[in-house]
């Protein structure tokens, strides 16, 4: 007699089965779901009350904003350094060593010096150029025969010999024309001169090479080269700015140029029936106007400081100087 199993009986697996009507009924539904969305006008999804993102176009013309290289920031990109514009002849903790001892006249002067350090300080003259007040640059002194005293400057001879002539970099198209400089040797010794003058290469930027009278002043003449540290002066003067016209100047064309003048000049502008027109200068420190625009008018002059002086009844006389009688302010 066979033994009955002891393992329970697997139940029947019953199917249920889903009437074929519903089934049609649910994806009827579904259909006309799916075509109530695709036909929508914006042809997008939308925000409604299930929290759904809503996708939007821009309208064509439209700008977009914020920074294309980065996403989910504030703030605006870091700003692209800016070119250094200090001279490169001022002092700015550095120390240089001079290369080696040469004498020559302007423009010959042998050999050349470790490049100059930057500037120490910076000027508050909001005209001012490479050379600013309030700042102490360090270069190199040498020594030229300045001759009757005229140069590049064009202020004609002169019997003052406590004079220079500035590098070409720093001379910056005769923008140092005219300033008052004191000169400072290591040795203690000093002495102001007056730009009248341009050293072109080999003088270097920082370099002054002073007339041989001046030079003898702060070293002997043997020397030859010399390390100088020097700044702008603004002296005490009871000399009255002088206007003189070019040579070949005429109310259809002239070159105007200011002579004794205490500051730098940083412009010469002449007035016209549409205001002030500001003129080109040259780097022999005269102002043109090719088309002949304001010659013979009134002038305005402006030094580094921002300060204007208006000078009227200047006639156009060719290289003839006429006092103004006027002065800018001591700094």
């Amino acid at each position: 007699m066979a033994s009955s199993s002891h393992r329970r009986p697997r139940p029947e697996r019953r199917t249920r089965r889903v009437p074929v009507v519903t089934v049609v009924a649910v994806a009827a539904v579904a259909l006309v779901v799916s075509l109530v969305v695709a036909f929508r006008p914006d042809g997008g999804t939308d925000t409604g009350a299930d929290g759904g993102a809503r996708t939007v176009e821009p309208a064509a013309g439209a700008g977009v904003s914020g920074s294309p290289t980065a996403t989910g920031t504030t703030g605006s990109p870091s700003p692209k350094p800016k070119p250094s514009t200090a001279s490169p002849s001022a002092t700015a903790g550095r120390t240089t060593t001079p290369a080696a001892t040469a004498t020559g006249a302007s423009g010959s002067s042998g050999g050349r010096s470790a490049a100059p350090a930057a500037r120490t300080a910076s000027g508050a003259a909001p005209s001012a150029g490479r050379i600013a007040p309030g700042t102490s640059y360090r270069g190199v002194a040498t020594s030229y025969d300045a001759g009757d005293g005229n140069g590049a400057c064009s202020y004609g001879p002169t019997s003052d010999v406590m004079t220079a002539a500035m590098n070409t970099a720093d001379y910056e198209t005769s923008k140092a024309c005219g300033a008052y400089v004191l000169v400072r040797a290591g040795s203690g010794a000093s002495i102001t001169v007056r730009i009248t003058n341009e050293c072109p290469a080999p003088c270097e930027a920082g370099q002054l090479d002073l007339s041989r009278q001046a030079f003898a002043k702060l070293a002997p003449l043997s020397a030859g080269r010399i390390t100088v540290t020097w700044s702008l002066l603004s002296p005490a003067t009871s000399d009255t700015i002088s206007i003189r016209y070019k040579t070949g100047s005429t109310q259809y064309w002239c070159g105007i140029q200011a002579i004794g003048h205490r500051n730098p000049l940083a412009r010469l502008e002449v007035r016209t029936s549409a205001g002030w027109t500001r003129l080109a200068r040259t780097d022999y420190n005269y102002f043109l106007s090719e088309q002949g625009t304001g010659c013979g008018g009134a002038l305005r002059l402006t030094d580094i400081y921002g300060e204007q002086l208006t000078v009227e009844g200047i006639a156009v006389r060719a290289d003839v100087v006429q006092s103004t009688r006027v002065q800018f302010a001591r700094h």
